[in-house]
Order: C-alpha cells, then structure tokens, then sequence
C-alpha cells in the first residue's frame, strides 16, 4: 500500500460550545482563550473557538436549531432574512472563518468538543472511512490512551450523517466524552478531553516534523440505526430503556435482548436481526427526536502510510 504524502499541517481550530450546555469543551476552550499555552506545538497556529456563543451564554444546547446539523450545502448558502435562525447565520459565519467548506482554503484540522449523558467514555468521531490523515491520528491517540479504552464511531452512513460543524475542515474529527450531565462540568470527564486534545496535537507535532507513519488498521463502530421510544398515539413514551442496557455503550446487544421495559413491568426485546453495538443509550438530548439510542457495528478501517512532504510555500495543507 503506497505512501499518502501531504504538506504540515499549518491551522488547527478547537471548537467548543456547538452545545451550549455540554461544559466540557466550553471551560476548555474559555481556559485556552486565556491561556493556551498547552495548545502550542511549533509551526501550528492552533486557534481555540467558542461555536454558539448564543447558546454558551444561556446555558442550552442550541437557541433555534441545532448548529452541529447547519452546515450543510442549502444551509451555508440560504439567503439571511430576518426569519434565518441565530445557528443557520452562525454556520454562515464560521464557514467564512475556518472554511469555506470543502475548499484549499478550510482550515487543515477541526476538533470538535462535545460531551453527552450517555456512558460512551471517551470517543472520537470520525466522518469519512477513506481520511487516511484522520484513522492514523486515531489510531496514534488510540494507542497513547491504551490500555484505557478510545472507541471510534464512525458516521459516514448515507442516511444517517449529518452536516456537522467540524465539516468545514480538510479533516474533521469530533470528541464526545462522557456520562456527564447537561450543564454541568465533571473533572474526570473534562480531564478526559483534554488528554484527548494533548495527544493528538502530538501526533501533528510528529508529522509536521516528519515522522513516517506507516499504515496501520483500526477497529471502528460505523453507525446503523436508530431506535426510537415506543410511544402510544398521544406520543407518550410507554417503555424506558431496559435496565440490562443502561450504561452499556459498546456492549453487545443480540437479537432478543431486552431493551425496553414497559410501565407495567413488560420486556420488550431487540428485534434485530444481527449483533449490534449501542450508543448515545438514553442521551438526554435526544429525547425531543424520540430517540433512545443508535446502533452500531464493528468494522476495521486500514489507512495508508503518511508522512509530510516539505511545502514549496510557507502554508501548504494536509
């Protein structure tokens, strides 16, 4: 397998608050604002940035629609009137900052900080199973975790992907941590992304200086399904998650697994028809979607080798 040769990478941004009320990645960022010299490595101009300052200040995951599901082609080239929603002009906003989307011009690397109330540690969220760049950057960060676990969710689904706000970059890649409540900020949890972070501006670090990374194959959850709350036909929700699969993001659940529990006590099984994998199980934010978690299942991605080429000009690309 032939090597993938590109120019350092010369413009990273650390986006926090796409979710105003996931603290995480929003005192992180507000922190590095401050003071960011954890962020400096040579070469690398590293630009921390709040997302949805609107939503930062009201403590709420969006304010008129959710900014991680803007920026999509109708969106980031909608006409603004005084009925465009706060996030649509957001996304505008940050396209022309960090992008434009989709050209030499975009930004080379955008992580994308987010937490949730699901059980799902530490994960990175990858969007496109051919980014070489991105699965050695995971599985560089994969293995400086090791042995503590780093799942890899990748959504690159045809129906299921949605147009997230790191999409402006080259090369995207989210960071979802948690349990931790909306709102709330938890040590262990915020210490977590941030460790994340710390590795993998590392692995820049080393390729901008050249080190040749040769190919390599990482194991992933590239996403499914989703499955929805059993309701009646008032749209009440008539069973909660099953208590055998609370918590168990990344664990299996079989065909005829439980699921769900009714209020009078019933079981409700999996009705699939193969192993899948859980996750975002009974995340909070979902609930106005009717969603109480996607399925997931395993598959391995194998990159090329990379290694830096020099750059005629001082601010070649990835």
């Amino acid at each position: 397998m032939a090597d993938s040769r590109a120019g350092p990478v010369g413009r990273v941004a650390i986006f926090g608050g796409t979710h105003g009320n996931e603290l995480s990645g929003v005192c992180l960022v507000k922190h590095w604002l401050a003071n960011g010299g954890e962020l400096h490595r040579d070469g690398v101009e590293v630009t921390p940035f709040i997302t949805n300052p609107r939503a930062v200040q009201k403590r709420t995951r969006y304010v008129d629609c959710d900014l991680n599901r803007a920026f999509s082609a109708d969106c980031l080239s909608r006409v603004e009137t005084e009925d465009t929603s706060y996030e649509v002009v957001r996304a505008q906003e940050i396209n022309r900052l960090f992008g434009p989307k989709g050209t030499n011009e975009a930004y080379d690397l955008i992580f994308d900080l987010h937490n949730t109330t699901s059980n799902m540690g530490g994960t990175l969220v990858m969007e496109n199973s051919e980014d070489d760049f991105v699965i050695q950057m995971c599985h560089y960060i994969k293995k400086a975790l090791a042995p503590g676990s780093c799942p890899v969710l990748l959504i690159d689904h045809p129906v299921l992907k949605y147009a997230t706000t790191r999409s402006v970059a080259k090369h995207p890649l989210g960071v979802e941590v948690g349990p931790q409540p909306n709102g709330v900020v938890r040590a262990d949890i915020l210490d977590k992304m941030r460790t994340i972070i710390k590795h993998a501006l590392d692995f820049v670090k080393l390729f901008n200086e050249g080190r040749e990374f040769p190919p390599c194959e990482i194991e992933v959850y590239r996403i499914s399904e989703k499955i929805y709350y059993p309701r009646n036909e008032d749209g009440e929700i008539t069973a909660i998650i099953h208590q055998h699969v609370q918590d168990q993001d990344w664990q299996q659940l079989n065909p005829g697994d439980p699921v769900f529990a009714t209020f009078d006590g019933e079981t409700i099984p999996y009705e699939g028809d193969c192993t899948v994998y859980p996750i975002f199980i009974n995340e909070a934010a979902y609930y106005e979607q009717n969603h109480a978690f996607t399925t997931t299942r395993k598959v391995q991605l194998a990159a090329k080798g990379v290694q830096v080429s020099r750059p005629t000009a001082s601010h070649a690309v990835v």
